[in-house]
């Protein structure tokens, strides 16, 4: 459900999401606003709401909460909480949400608990780690690509652009793949199945050759993989001719492919590389190659975090850096538009998508599922964020399903594609839609008025008491004005006026 009201980021800058925040050690009434405040934060507000206390004790607390907080005095908790009691809860139950909602799902006919597994990379890199990301609820991990290389990393390998709230916009990594023997990552694998038997086991591998692929992927069946994922899309490589070089080659993508699928029963999915202009070529070439499902996508090659002193980019490493992978918010659309083509692609018709991207809450995750994905990873945000992320991501998609009417995660595969056209000849081009002004909302700023002079049309002026005037005659209905207003006082009107 929409709100007007809804809380957005921007209310909760204060609170920096502490481990073991001590905000939940004095509060009287062991709400754990921790847990709350971080669900507010991931788009979770609605569940957070739903697991407060009915009688809202904190209208009456003195709030020692705030208090604890190791930004004492600056996080407005027990405003946010009697919010969430007083405006939000009510609204929520007052919905029928009694329909039950099935999280299990399938990848290449696997059954997982949920389509929530942590991506290839640092954060499902050995025992202890996939062990506590399953104790806190991910339905299994691709776990960091195996290979017979000598891996050694540079130190720093990770740099990140960071909005005005201090979180990752975008990420770089210039890591590699996994610094693990093969016999050290089988003895994790066995020990995962052994103890977490009903968790989801992806094996991302990489070889040199043939027989290399074939092996690799044997050796990760018998011990414990429950699917196989080929990474052709590693942009760090220091050797050439692997990684995202492979990914580029469609007859190598097939080749590659054909060779591990030969030597497992176990599914196998393709991760061909996003640093090309469309990616059916080579998921067409891996279909072709027998793979069941495709992973995407892998990080976009990318330099940034220029010194302007030294000349070196970010990630430094004595004196030099390199190409690295980016990833996080910034790569969502892009990679949300490679979904979708895969989606489209009839070729690919009955394969398995496993979405990844700049996956945050559950809405990023359902914007995959929407686009065709059967399963989402997720790592940048977990990086910055942890775990934990993972239990509001399965509770707002089970709220919006709840919403829906709708019982099977698989009931969302796709629902998005036919509103999504590769081009754009499909769009409706012979109407106007006006914005519309909220006054009581409207700050007075007048950047909507810089906007649509020196980026728009004119269309706008302001009037003696600082608020916008609409000059219909100029207005194309771009909606500039609407993206750049920060007190969210601009929105479409119902106005539509065909253009003559």
């Amino acid at each position: 459900m929409k709100k007007e009201a809804i809380i957005k980021r921007g209310d909760m800058l204060a609170c920096i999401l502490c481990r073991d925040a001590p905000c939940d050690a004095v509060c009287y009434h062991q709400q754990r606003p921790s847990e709350l405040l971080r669900s507010i934060w991931f788009d979770n507000e609605d569940g957070a709401a739903l697991r407060l206390y009915e009688d809202n004790p904190c209208a009456v607390c003195d709030a020692p909460c705030e208090g604890a907080c190791v930004k004492s005095g600056q996080v407005p908790v027990r405003a946010l909480l009697t919010r969430l009691a007083e405006e939000v809860r009510p609204a929520v139950v007052r919905e029928d949400l009694s329909g039950g909602v099935d999280l299990t799902t399938d990848i290449c006919g696997v059954a997982v608990d949920s389509p929530f597994l942590l991506s290839s990379s640092v954060v499902a890199s050995n025992y202890d780690m996939c062990a506590r990301a399953f104790e806190t609820g991910w339905a299994g991990a691709a776990f960091k690509t195996i290979c017979s290389l000598d891996i050694r990393e540079a130190s720093p390998r990770f740099a990140a652009v960071k909005g005005a709230s201090g979180c990752f916009t975008g990420f770089k990594n210039i890591e590699q793949l996994s610094d693990h023997t093969v016999e050290e990552n089988m003895a994790v694998f066995r020990r995962l199945k052994k103890e977490y038997p009903h968790k989801f086991i992806l094996a991302s591998i990489m070889g040199k050759d043939d027989k290399e692929w074939g092996e690799l992927a044997h050796i990760c069946e018998e011990n414990g993989a429950d699917a196989i994922e080929l990474n052709f899309s590693c942009p760090n490589m220091m050797e050439e001719g692997l990684g995202s070089d492979i990914g580029q080659v469609p007859e190598l993508v097939e080749r590659f492919t054909a060779a591990a699928k030969a030597r497992v029963k176990i599914p196998v999915l393709a991760k061909p590389t996003p640093n090309v202009a469309e990616m059916s070529t080579a998921a067409e070439a891996a279909r072709r190659g027998g793979a069941d499902g495709i992973s995407a996508i892998n990080t976009i090659k990318s330099i940034m975090g220029l010194d302007l002193d030294t000349y070196v980019s970010s990630p430094a490493v004595q004196g030099h850096s390199a190409v690295g992978g980016y990833s996080g918010r910034a790569v969502k659309p892009i990679a949300l538009r490679f979904m979708a083509e895969l989606g489209h692609n009839e070729k690919l018709r009955g394969m398995h998508f496993s979405g990844m991207g700049g996956i945050e809450t559950w809405r990023d995750a359902l914007e995959f599922m929407l686009l065709g994905a059967g399963s989402v990873q997720v790592t940048t945000a977990v990086m910055e964020y942890g775990y934990r992320i993972v239990e509001d991501m399965k509770e707002g998609l089970s709220l919006y399903m709840r919403r829906k009417g709708m019982h099977r995660v698989s009931e969302l595969a796709g629902l998005a594609l036919p509103h999504v056209s590769p081009a754009t000849d499909t769009l409706g081009r012979d109407a106007v839609v006006y914005p519309k002004f909220d006054r009581k909302r409207c700050l007075g700023c007048g950047r909507c008025v810089i906007s649509c002079d020196d980026g728009g049309h004119q269309a706008l002026k302001l009037n003696e008491e600082r608020r916008p005037v609409l000059l219909p005659k100029n207005c194309v209905g771009c909606h500039l004005c609407l993206l750049v207003c920060p007190a969210g006082a601009i929105r479409p009107s119902g106005k539509i006026v065909t253009k003559s």
